[in-house]
C-alpha cells in the first residue's frame, strides 16, 4: 500500500533528523546544502502537513518538541529503510552494468582467452569483459595504471610491482618455411649456438616471446641477441613472412600448430634448450581480484588439451 501523500516525501524528515542531531536549524541547512530560511520553510511546511509542532526555536538554537522527537524516531526507521533500498537497487544496477577490464599479451589473447572467456560467459553472464591487447610490457603498464584490473603476460619474469599467478604453460618453437636448410635437422632440433647467431623475424622489443628467447639463449650460449632480420608486431604477420621464405622465427607452439599441420611452416625444437615458459596472470597488490576476476582466473585453469591441427 502506498504511503499517504503527507508522509511519502522523506526529504523533510531527513532535515528534521539533522536538526535533532546537530541541535541547530542553520547547521542542518548547511549539511543539506540549502539556506537557513529554506530549511525553516521546509520544516514549517512539514508541520502544517502533519498538523503538529515539531520544533521549538530560540536564539540558542532549535530543539524538537515531544511530538517532534516521536516523529523523528519513526522517521529514522523509514529513512534507514529507504537508504537500504537505494543501496540494494544501486548494487543490482551496478552488477548489471559490471565490466571487467582485462589486458592480455597477443599469444594469450589469440590462442587461450577465447576458451577462457567462453567458460566465463557460462557462469558470469552479467559481467562484460573489455579486452585490450599488446605485448607483455604494455599489459604490465595497463595493470599498474589501473586501466586493466587483470592482465595476462608471457615474459620470462614476474613484472615488477605486480602480483603474479601462473595460469598456463606453453613452449616456444622455431618455424622455417618448407625447403629451408634448417628443415633437415628435424626432431634433432636447431643447435642453440646456430639459432643465437642467426637474425630472426621477431616481435617488437617488449614482447614476452622475444624476451624469453633472448634470455634462454644467453643463459645457454653466453651470447647476446643479434639484431633481428625483421621486426613485426603481429604473430600472423610473422607466420606469413616465414611462409614466404623471408627467414626463420620463434613463436609459441600454440600459434604455429595449425600452420604446421597445413604444411605452411616446419616446426623445430632447439637442441638441448628447454623453451617451456609460464604464462601469468598479474594484478596490482593493492587491488586484489574481485569476484569477476577470480571467476575468470578459475576459468583459465586447466587449459584445454591442444589437438593436432588446431590452435589450442
Amino acid at each position: 500500500m502506498p504511503l499517504p501523500r503527507r508522509v511519502s516525501d522523506l526529504a523533510p524528515f531527513e532535515l528534521l533528523l539533522s536538526v535533532a542531531r546537530l541541535g541547530s536549524l542553520g547547521a542542518a541547512a548547511r549539511e543539506h546544502g540549502i539556506s537557513q530560511p529554506a530549511a525553516s520553510s521546509r520544516i514549517r511546511q512539514l508541520e502544517r502537513r502533519l498538523g503538529l509542532g515539531l520544533l521549538e526555536r530560540s536564539p540558542r538554537g532549535s530543539r524538537l518538541t515531544d511530538e517532534g522527537a516521536l516523529v523523528a524516531d519513526w522517521a529514522r526507521t523509514a529513512t534507514d529503510a529507504a537508504a537500504v533500498l537505494e543501496a540494494g537497487i544501486g548494487s543490482l544496477a551496478r552488477a548489471e552494468r559490471a565490466r571487467l577490464p582485462v589486458a592480455a599479451s597477443l599469444t594469450v589473447a589469440e590462442y587461450l582467452l577465447p576458451h577462457w572467456l567462453a567458460r566465463f560467459r557460462a557462469v558470469a553472464r552479467d559481467t562484460a569483459v573489455s579486452l585490450t591487447t599488446g605485448n607483455s610490457d604494455d599489459v604490465a603498464r595497463a595493470v599498474r595504471s589501473g586501466t586493466a584490473r587483470l592482465g595476462f603476460v608471457e615474459g620470462p619474469e614476474d613484472p615488477a610491482g605486480l602480483v603474479s599467478l601462473t595460469v598456463a604453460r606453453d613452449t616456444l618453437t622455431v618455424i622455417v618455411p618448407p625447403g629451408h636448410p634448417w628443415a633437415r635437422y628435424g626432431a634433432d632440433g636447431v643447435p642453440a649456438q646456430e639459432l643465437a647467431a642467426t637474425p630472426l623475424i621477431a616481435r617488437e622489443s617488449g614482447s614476452g616471446t622475444r624476451q624469453h628467447l633472448d634470455r634462454a639463449l644467453h643463459r645457454h650460449t653466453g651470447a647476446g641477441p643479434v639484431p633481428p632480420l625483421l621486426e613485426l608486431s603481429s604473430t600472423t604477420a610473422i607466420k606469413t613472412a616465414v611462409g614466404e621464405g623471408v627467414g626463420p622465427a620463434v613463436l609459441s607452439s600454440l600459434a604455429t600448430a595449425r600452420d604446421a599441420a597445413a604444411g605452411a611452416v616446419v616446426p623445430l625444437p632447439v637442441r638441448g634448450l628447454d623453451l617451456t615458459r609460464r604464462l601469468r596472470a598479474v594484478h596490482r597488490p593493492d587491488r586484489p581480484p574481485g569476484d569477476a576476476a577470480r571467476t575468470l582466473l578459475a576459468c583459465a585453469r586447466p587449459v584445454p588439451r591442444q589437438r593436432a591441427g588446431t590452435e589450442g
